[in-house]
């Protein structure tokens, strides 16, 4: 190893020399650390308490875990706007209707807003009250301080309709015909 210390180094200085050396060979994550999409899952708390997410439970799944993080500082600048909102609640996998109290028909009082959550929890299942608590504690957060909301709850739902349903009308179809006929 070459050195950087003057020839008339004392052995101490030498040593720490060496030592620190030594601290250069272990490898660093910190490059890891800041990104919330590598960051280990155990270190990803005090990544969300650096960014300043005000609110976090050990309970939500890490994909919500890593977005929250992952959506933190865009959130904090547009803080108090409808946009900040509809990040909060798209970091929580969820969308949301935001009507202002102009947009409604007739104005609503001045300074509120109607909201309609849609969520899903985990694995596509609906999501439990406590989830739907902790989203709307992020809403109030991050709204406009002086703005107020009605909430309501929105279903998402996936259905079809298969060659059975369209046979069913036609047979309900025919018999119609044929009752007048006769």
């Amino acid at each position: 190893m070459n050195s950087l210390l003057p020839p008339n180094a004392s052995k101490a200085e030498r040593a720490i020399e060496q030592a620190m050396a030594r601290l250069a060979d272990v490898p660093m994550r910190h490059r890891h650390v800041w990104n919330p999409d590598e960051c280990p899952i155990e270190l990803l708390p005090w990544l969300a308490w650096a960014l300043s997410i005000d609110a976090w439970r050990s309970s939500w799944p890490e994909h919500i875990k890593r977005s929250r993080v992952r959506n933190a500082i865009e959130i904090q600048r547009r803080k108090g706007t409808a946009e900040s909102v509809r990040q909060v609640v798209a970091a929580f996998g969820g969308a949301v209707q935001l009507r202002e109290w102009w947009q409604l028909e007739p104005p609503g009082p001045p300074h509120t807003f109607e909201m309609v959550l849609t969520l899903q929890g985990e694995g596509g299942e609906t999501a439990t009250a406590q989830y739907v608590e902790d989203v709307i504690a992020e809403v109030e957060r991050t709204k406009p301080v002086r703005s107020h909301f009605t909430f309501t709850q929105g279903l998402q739902g996936i259905g079809g309709i298969g060659v059975g349903g369209a046979a069913r009308a036609a047979v309900y179809r025919r018999f119609y015909l044929q009752a007048f006929d006769a």
